[in-house]
């Protein structure tokens, strides 16, 4: 493949550029009066999801320029290549190939003349029959009681997949499992989670693919040692502990029997993983039928981006809004704000899934970058955040893009909870748009002293997507969407997406510094501040 101009030298990107700036006192109120049928005609639907972005800053021809980027950075070509098996991950030397484990069409995807889709096949099915074994009390523990409490030991994409998931699903899960998710080295967390439960009635699922993951295998070791000493041997361990790893040897050395192990590849990203068995403990949650509901909503969303013209296609045209606000319109951060308290994880998920995978300085051809990429992803589950942070992006200085999300119908309707909820749902976006003048305080009755304070501006951004229900399907779908929107600004902006070079150098220097925590006194070398920190720790350490 012939190698890409530079992104803003291109005549597609200085277009855009001229154009923000016409656009720069364009007013969402102006927007909206000079087309009536602006909020009917700039919505879109895919699967089970609405999406509004009639209250986004751009015009026709705002959305005509940005489609523009597309075949300049040849889009079609890398959607192709990512779904046909093509080693995208190129620093990596590897296909990218979480759309292979929700191919629920079962068509062949290649990876060195090899289809992959039989071993994917066989792993849901082997994942299938544990959980049922499991949920139906078949399999028992070392002393013969049914398994009520399932942990999961697993950090990044190996915890914040599942544990997101587990509670976005939880309506449709079994509430007489108890199941909790351990990812942090700081003993504090997988001592939380074990403090109350019953060694007899629970398993552990460690997540790592090389089983050599330093704070999984920190906190595996702790929860083994904690079985151990609950149950007295150490035969116990293959009743109580299951694996999602490759490594065959490492596992059977921990005292998991390999029948036990759950494979995953290393086409699979961590970020990415949570369709493949990192998905386990979903599964053993809500079951296997639910599991699978779950993949045919990411299967349906893959296809509307795989097949979906670009002006039609979701997670294209959300990529495209993102672009145009990170570099075009200054924001630095978007805000995923979710109108569902099961949904509490889900900004958390996309932190990693978004800042992991774009957020990148170095192109794909080794020059660093002249242009804004990955932007800050934060959010919080309405209303709560409304308490919070809201005023900032109501009235502060700050252009923070955000993404509503909500649904028609709740899964505990009590009382008119659902409609409150709603309401302010509605509310936050049309006063985000379309803000509140001087003038229109002034007619309130607002006191002039009060009335700048009383000033909102409007001209915040949204999208908003709406669904009928949180479902296994439209879940799936919502997650399938922000995986490709991420995919997309990735391929604009030249960069890899699937490597994540940048946690390397911290694991690196944490192993240098361990020894020498632990030891008396070696010699430091680190600089004045580092050294002053490393002795200031082993001073209070050895304090009583």
């Amino acid at each position: 493949m012939a190698r890409r101009k530079q992104l803003d030298r291109t005549a597609e990107w200085k277009a855009l550029k001229a154009h923000a700036a016409r656009m720069k006192e364009v007013s969402l109120r102006e927007l909206f009066a000079a087309d009536p049928a602006r909020g009917r005609r700039l919505c879109l639907e895919a699967g089970e999801w609405y999406l509004d972005y009639s209250k986004n800053l751009v015009t026709d021809e705002t959305l005509e320029l940005l489609l523009a980027l597309c075949p300049m950075a040849r889009l079609g070509g890398q959607i192709e290549a990512m779904f046909s098996g093509k080693k995208i991950n190129e620093t990596e030397g590897r296909p990218v190939l979480h759309v292979a484990l929700r191919n629920r069409a079962n068509t062949p995807i290649l990876v060195d003349r090899k289809d992959v889709m039989p071993a994917v096949n066989a792993v849901l099915e082997q994942m299938s029959r544990f959980a049922e074994r499991v949920r139906s009390g078949e399999w028992r523990g070392f002393t013969g009681k049914p398994i009520r409490n399932i942990v999961n030991i697993g950090i990044g994409g190996s915890d914040l997949g599942p544990a997101m998931a587990y509670e976005a699903l939880k309506p449709y899960s079994r509430r007489d499992l108890c199941v909790r998710f351990v990812s942090n080295v700081d003993g504090t967390h997988v001592v939380e989670a074990t403090r109350d439960l019953d060694a007899e009635e629970t398993l552990f699922s460690v997540a790592s693919k090389t089983f050599t993951t330093q704070e999984t295998m920190t906190n595996a070791e702790t929860a083994k040692a904690w079985l151990v000493e609950a149950l007295g041997d150490e035969a116990a361990v293959a009743r109580h502990f299951v694996a999602v790893s490759s490594a065959a040897e490492k596992v059977r050395a921990f005292g998991i029997e390999p029948d036990n192990m759950f494979v995953f590849w290393d086409w699979v990203g961590g970020r990415y993983s949570l369709t493949s068995a990192i998905g386990l403990p979903l599964m053993l949650a809500i079951g296997p039928e639910n599991f699978i509901r779950m993949l045919d909503g990411f299967h349906a969303m893959d296809r509307h981006f795989a097949t979906a013209p670009f002006e039609r296609n979701m997670p294209v045209l959300l990529a495209l809004l993102g672009i145009w606000y990170g570099n075009f319109r200054g924001a630095q951060s978007t805000a995923l704000l979710p109108y569902d308290q099961y949904l509490a994880r889900f900004a958390a998920y996309f932190q990693q899934g978004d800042m992991e995978s774009n957020g990148k300085r170095t192109t794909r051809s080794g020059k660093t970058v002249t242009y804004a990429t990955g932007p800050v992803v934060w959010g919080e589950p309405g209303t709560n955040g409304q308490h919070a942070f809201y005023q900032l992006i109501h009235q502060g200085t700050q252009l923070i893009p955000c993404d509503f999300i909500g649904f028609c119908r709740s899964h505990n309707p009590v009382g008119d909870h659902h409609a409150k909820l709603m309401s302010n749902f509605f509310a936050q976006t049309e006063a985000l748009a379309f803000g509140r003048t001087a003038e229109e305080c002034r007619a309130l009755g607002v006191p002039e002293k009060l009335t700048p304070h009383k000033t909102f501006p409007g001209n915040r951004p949204t999208n908003t997507l709406l669904a009928r229900e949180l479902t296994p399907e439209s879940f799936g779908q919502l997650v399938a969407l922000y995986e490709h929107k991420i995919f997309t600004q990735g391929v604009i902006w030249n960069i890899y997406s699937f490597d994540q070079w940048g946690v390397e150098l911290g694991k690196e220097l944490a192993n240098r510094i361990l020894p020498e925590l632990k030891a008396a006194e070696p010699p430091l070398a680190h600089d004045s501040s580092t050294n002053e920190l490393i002795a200031r720790f082993r001073a209070a350490a050895r304090t009583p």
